[in-house]
């Protein structure tokens, strides 16, 4: 065949090339669920974005992660680590956020497609500067976010249309004090420079007219939702900009141990199926192979036993009312957890346990009789999984919180959440219940713990607004308070004489009906959390030793008489006797921020009218 004439040739046209996503940084896995979330600004070098919803992620090679107890809370099939960023094809998505950036050098202050940027660089093609980021949001309580309205800032008072000026903005700062009064915006048809000063007030925003447009940029293609809610003004870097809700459960047996273990990651495929399904999947799958000491039945058997409790909590959860549901949640985790804290779980040989829960060796009468402690617990090894299951904006989250207030990390409702699992070990305390219920009945500590219970209800009331809901009840008690308490000088001593740092233990109270204890405990996303440090703290003789120290500190405060006399104190009043020189923690080691804390339910009030628990 003669060859085809050169005129007359198919040129083939190179398709266009398809621009990869832009790897912006790495982050810990961790962070994702606890630090920059699903809808958290992260700064990476001089821009900002946004962490995208999960319904974007790619999940493909992301670990699965059981914890039947927590999930069927949270109405999931389970849990996901977040994507590695070595191992993901494109793992989290980010959008820019803001959109508007400013110009150190020119002062112009735009959305950032306008100034025409190289790619992958954020920097002004008039002046080669670097840009900045928008230091100034908007949001509602509801979560929804936006840029900052400064063309209404800036023009307000005057009667023309949004962006009919036909001018430019301007942001600049000229330094002369830290102040708002020193952030200067300006637009370039005439009217005078404005500073940033009351940009903050609550009210400043209705005065404007301006509303809440229900955005939800971090979705994807999310329509907009109809919002009354009124926005306020939030520094970009600001805590108050994100929330993150972080319900979180141990692994109790037994669902972290033997085949309710093996049989978790494939729940999803086996909870439709007959156990003749079931028992060929396993046969076929050789799922067994490593573990010839159950059968086919045994994982069959599993199954059902997740099946019933599962529709146990499906019909417990028909209850139109949303707060008991939330209660319930709280309630079924932690009574669970108090149940098996309270047996002992010894380690056993070639087996791989996740709860290990043993009594000390030496006996704890001594510390009833001095201490009225009536149970002394060493949790050698348990393991944590913290889930992210929403966030909120402007205002921390809280009991009262209606189902409007929790912005939503997917468009449709997920059947996974992302999270991460952290292995420890703790010292559990149960108090001496005979001793607690006569101390209880001490009108000086039933007349302090109501005043905090007033302001809390107060608090919670004030929460759930016009909504027509009942709020949830204060766990105010003196139990409560007395436990809390009890946990905090125990982690302060312990990090003084374990050489643990205080933001490394963690508490959890079990203060609630019938449960009178505390879990101490530390955890990391390795097996370096459990190196018996604080496990050694729980031995009697130890154990005695800090509680006297920790009741001895207790006793004199440096802001005394001012903290032991005070009436209120903390955050809304929520507090009595504690201030950051004797009870408060770091943020990280109090699971209820800081609040329904009074030093006296341990000690005692100064004048000897009203007994602490550990002065009966």
């Amino acid at each position: 065949m003669s060859p085809v004439p050169p005129r007359t040739r198919r040129r083939s046209i190179p398709s266009a090339p398809v621009r990869a996503a832009r790897r912006l940084g790495e982050i810990r896995r961790a962070q994702l669920v606890t630090t920059y979330g699903v809808g958290a600004m992260i700064a990476v070098e001089n821009e900002s974005f946004l962490i995208r919803g999960i319904d974007s992620w790619d999940i493909s090679e992301a670990p699965f992660i059981s914890e039947p107890r927590l999930a069927r809370q949270l109405g999931v099939s389970g849990f996901r680590s977040p994507p590695a960023p070595d191992r993901a094809r494109d793992g989290v998505r980010a959008v820019r956020f803001p959109e508007l950036y400013s110009c150190p050098e020119c002062k112009q202050l735009q959305p950032f497609r306008k100034f025409n940027s190289p790619v992958g660089r954020a920097e002004c093609t008039t002046c080669q500067e670097k840009l900045v980021p928008s230091r100034f949001v908007m949001a509602c309580s509801r979560g929804h976010l936006e840029d900052f309205p400064y063309w209404k800032w800036v023009h307000r008072g005057n009667r023309k249309e949004s962006g009919s000026c036909g001018g430019r903005l301007t942001f600049r700062a000229d330094g002369s004090t830290a102040s708002l009064r020193s952030v200067l915006i300006g637009c370039r048809c005439g009217v005078d420079e404005v500073s940033m000063e009351g940009a903050f007030r609550r009210q400043t925003l209705r005065e404007l007219g301006i509303r809440c447009a229900g955005r939800r940029p971090w979705l994807k293609d999310a329509p907009a939702e109809c919002c009354q809610e009124q926005p306020r003004t939030l520094q970009r870097g600001s805590s108050s900009v994100w929330f993150p809700v972080m319900p979180s459960a141990l692994s109790i047996p037994p669902w972290s141990e033997g085949i309710a273990k093996l049989v978790a990651p494939y729940y999803d495929k086996f909870k439709d199926e007959d156990a003749a399904s079931i028992g060929a999947y396993v046969r076929m799958e050789k799922l067994l192979r490593h573990h010839p000491e159950y059968t086919a039945d045994d994982v069959v058997a599993a199954v059902e036993r997740r099946r019933r409790a599962e529709a146990a909590a499906a019909e417990a959860a028909c209850d139109p009312e949303a707060f008991v549901r939330a209660r319930s949640y709280r309630q079924e985790i932690y009574e669970g957890e108090y149940q098996s804290l309270s047996v002992a779980h010894p380690e056993v040989a070639d087996q791989d346990q996740e709860f290990v829960c043993e009594p000390p060796v030496a006996p704890v009468d001594a510390l009833r009789e001095s201490h009225g402690l009536a149970q002394v617990m060493l949790v050698k090894r348990l393991r944590e999984v913290r889930a992210l299951q929403s966030f909120r904006r402007v205002e921390e989250p809280s009991p009262a919180d209606t189902p409007l207030r929790e912005a939503a990390i997917s468009v449709t409702k997920p059947n996974w959440l992302p999270a991460f699992e952290v292995s420890g070990e703790g010292v559990f305390v149960r108090l001496d219940e005979e001793r607690l219920r006569t101390w209880e009945q001490e009108p000086g500590q039933i007349m302090r713990a109501a005043r905090i219970r007033e302001n809390h209800e107060k608090l919670l009331s004030t929460r759930i607004g016009g909504s027509g809901r009942a709020a949830p009840p204060s766990p105010a008690t003196p139990q409560f308070l007395l436990l809390h308490a009890l946990a905090h000088i125990l982690i302060n001593e312990w990090s003084l004489d374990g050489g643990y740092p205080a933001a490394s233990l963690r508490e959890r109270i079990y203060g609630e009906g019938d449960m009178a204890g505390v879990l101490i405990y530390t955890a990391t996303s390795d097996s370096a959390g459990s190196l018996g440090g604080v496990v050694a703290q729980g031995e009697p003789d130890r154990l005695a030793a800090s509680l006297r120290a920790g009741l001895h500190r207790a006793e004199w405060c440096s802001n005394d008489p001012l903290c032991a006399e005070s009436e209120a104190s903390g955050v809304d009043s929520l507090n009595l006797a504690a201030c950051h020189a004797c009870l408060l923690l770091p943020e990280s080691s109090c699971e209820n921020n800081n609040i329904l804390l009074d030093r006296a339910t341990l000690i005692g009030t100064p004048d000897g009218r009203t007994p602490g628990f550990f002065s009966c």
